[in-house]
């Protein structure tokens, strides 16, 4: 048996952990404009837990009404079925099939799905323990039009998109 240090990353293989919203990040990035600007924007609820040994291994849900670039009327096309259909798709998931620790990167791979569409997505995030919880930072990049996103007035929109999650998670029960 090893013995896991509960000030590494690895202490990530014992128990379940729970994503803080109140010190956490869902944002994204989107090359607009020939890709001459980037659209901004960041979803304001979510949840997830991390617990490696189950399967799922990670799940995050998002409220697709909850994305907001700081622009109304662009938020209300996104939230429309042109993108998100977040009327009909309330919810975007990502379910993390498998994941595994090395060192201070967390390598997780699953499906993401948004308005009614799936698509493969790996994760590649780097891992801290703080004060006994973890500090997660994930990066990666997806083309949107696999989710049928594809609405593009003259081409202006270009994939793919960037998705960066900062997750603060707690234990979710004893240690």
């Amino acid at each position: 048996m090893q013995v896991v240090s509960p000030d590494t990353p690895s202490s990530l293989a014992q128990g379940r952990w729970r994503l803080d919203p109140e010190r956490s990040s869902v944002e994204f990035r989107v090359p607009n404009f020939y890709g001459l600007q980037t659209v901004k924007g960041r979803f304001d609820s979510y949840d997830g837990t991390l617990e490696l040994g189950a399967h799922p291994a990670a799940q995050l849900t998002i409220d697709a009404a909850s994305l907001d670039t700081g622009n109304a009327r662009r938020d209300t096309h996104l939230r429309s079925a042109a993108f998100f259909d977040a009327e009909r798709h309330p919810y975007v998931r990502f379910t993390a099939g498998s994941a595994a620790v090395d060192g201070d990167s967390l390598k997780l791979r699953g499906q993401l799905r948004a308005a009614g569409k799936q698509m493969p997505l790996e994760l590649d995030a780097t891992v801290r323990v703080v004060d006994g919880e973890l500090e997660i930072e994930a990066v990666t990049s997806a083309d949107q039009r696999e989710l049928g996103m594809t609405f593009s007035p003259l081409g202006t929109v270009r994939a793919p998109s960037t998705l960066i999650v900062r997750a603060r998670l707690i234990p979710d029960g004893p240690r």
